[in-house]
């Protein structure tokens, strides 16, 4: 069987609405044989059924997917081995703290460098570095199913918009306060 029909099909056999982002080492598991896996991926990316988010994220489309959800996703998956949590402005957006919704762009703290994620189309995934342990923090996490990551409380985002120096100007005080 070729290749792409191989990945193709097995795709459409295990991708769901919850389990449809892959990183390439994920896709040349559906391939063993396939010697030239970056040249099968921009093969099924040319062809439509895989779209690129990032570099060795890619997308299976499927019905019903929750578009909202994929920035987070992809940052999961991409960082499956550091311990990353939402965070920063995120939070406090979700929150109404800050009146102003970053729109396609999320920033999560996390274990690994600080480095920016350019996902095209789909946006910016923004990891800060940070030196806390996961015990240090972990009263102050809840577990997100729908965004398959951890989430800070507005309490930890704020400590993390001060220890990184983030600005507060946006902040809004009276909703802080009636939260907090």
């Amino acid at each position: 069987m070729q290749p792409l029909r191989q990945l193709r099909e097995t795709l459409q056999s295990l991708a769901d609405r919850d389990h449809c982002i892959f990183a390439a080492s994920d896709l040349a598991s559906a391939v063993p044989e396939c010697g030239q896996l970056s040249v099968l991926l921009s093969r099924a990316t040319k062809a439509g059924f895989l779209r690129r988010v990032c570099k060795g994220v890619y997308l299976y489309p499927v019905r019903d997917y929750p578009a909202g959800h994929l920035l987070f996703h992809a940052a999961a998956r991409l960082r499956a081995a550091e311990f990353n949590y939402i965070s920063l402005e995120t939070v406090l957006s979700d929150a109404g703290i800050i009146p102003q919704l970053p729109i396609n762009w999320i920033s999560l703290m996390s274990s690994g460098r600080s480095h920016v994620v350019d996902c095209g189309d789909f946006g910016h995934i923004e990891f800060v570095h940070t030196a806390q342990r996961p015990e240090e923090v972990s009263a102050e996490l809840t577990y997100d199913p729908d965004r398959h990551l951890w989430r800070a409380s507005v309490k930890q985002a704020l400590r993390d918009m001060r220890a990184t120096r983030r600005s507060m100007e946006l902040v809004d005080k009276e909703a802080l306060y009636e939260l907090v």
